[in-house]
């Protein structure tokens, strides 16, 4: 869906982004980690033609986008900021409707239209006519998702798009960000610089560093097969965390005891991370779970069990 080739951008004698190449597929989240002044933000923004490029191709649907109407390029493509952006003198719905406006859509369906994202998004009806400043911080987000998605656009790009919120909120909204069926067919490029944010939301991580990419790879192959000392570094202090979020029930499956499962209570999803697996555990009195991998065959677990498996499943990753 998005291809970058050789792409260069300077500002003065600051060399911002030094001929990157990666592609992104369709569907896929592909998460710009890095430390501030890494590039990752420069990059996004030359998706869309914000930062015009230097040199290189940026391919989008198989077309070169310096060929295209930047304003009509824009319209095609969502795009969520970390301050939001939201126009104070416009209400909710006004907000939401800026890109339909534009492209001419009439009143009926794009109502409807706002709508259904607002129900979406966990959003009250009420605040549709309410103003920017008299909604809370996560409320405002949601709104800003809302109007890059309201015309439904194949390709998604978010700019630190949680980094505005305090810790509890962020968590909420990662959570509904993954759970929306809506996100799922977006093809979405998004910048962070919070490690935990991109293990939790990418399919893949593309890991920068003054201007270059590092390494391009999935979650567990930044973990567990880092292509230099800065890749490895750069995760070291939070690793065990990283690796509660990254490995499932199913990458243990085989090391779980064998028993029949029994009843009791059931976690709360098919195949959950360690940490929700851990998560669930804690919150039963009887200090067991039932788990589910990925063929939906149960086991029931606890505590002393689990941490045995992730232990089993380290070792054996680290003699692969």
């Amino acid at each position: 869906m998005i291809e970058l080739k050789g792409v260069s951008k300077s500002f003065g004698h600051t060399q911002a982004v030094k001929q990157i190449s990666f592609k992104v597929n369709e569907k896929e989240n592909l998460v710009l980690l890095g430390t501030s002044g890494c590039g990752k933000t420069t990059t996004l923004k030359m998706i869309n033609r914000l930062i015009e490029p230097d040199a290189g191709e940026i391919i989008i649907g198989g077309q070169n986008i310096t060929h295209q109407n930047p304003e009509i390029l824009r319209r095609g493509i969502g795009y969520v900021m970390q301050n939001i952006g939201l126009f104070p003198h416009y209400n909710v719905s006004e907000n939401i409707a800026v890109v339909p406006k534009l492209l001419k859509w009439d009143a009926i369906k794009t109502n409807q239209r706002i709508t259904e994202l607002v129900e979406k998004l966990h959003l009250p009806k009420q605040c549709l006519t309410m103003f920017p400043h008299e909604l809370s911080g996560g409320q405002q987000q949601r709104v800003g998702l809302a109007r890059a998605l309201v015309t439904d656009p194949a390709v998604l790009l978010m700019d630190e798009p949680f980094g505005a919120l305090d810790n509890v909120t962020r968590s909420s909204i990662q959570a509904e960000f993954k759970a929306l069926e809506e996100l799922k067919r977006k093809t979405i490029v998004m910048v962070t610089h919070d490690v935990q944010e991109a293990f939790e939301l990418a399919d893949r991580i593309c890991l920068m560093d003054k201007g270059e990419i590092v390494q391009i790879g999935t979650p567990k192959e930044l973990l567990y097969h880092p292509t230099n000392d800065f890749a490895r570094k750069f995760l070291d202090g939070q690793r065990l965390a990283l690796e509660f979020k990254v490995i499932k029930i199913n990458d243990l499956w085989d090391f779980l005891p064998k028993q029949q499962s029994l009843e009791t209570e059931k976690a709360d999803q098919l195949n959950p991370s360690i940490w929700d697996a851990m998560e669930s555990i804690r919150k039963v009195e009887s200090g067991k779970i039932q788990v589910a991998n990925i063929q939906s065959e149960h086991k029931t677990i606890d505590f002393q069990q689990l941490t045995q498996a992730f232990n089993q499943y380290k070792y054996h990753k680290a003699h692969e």
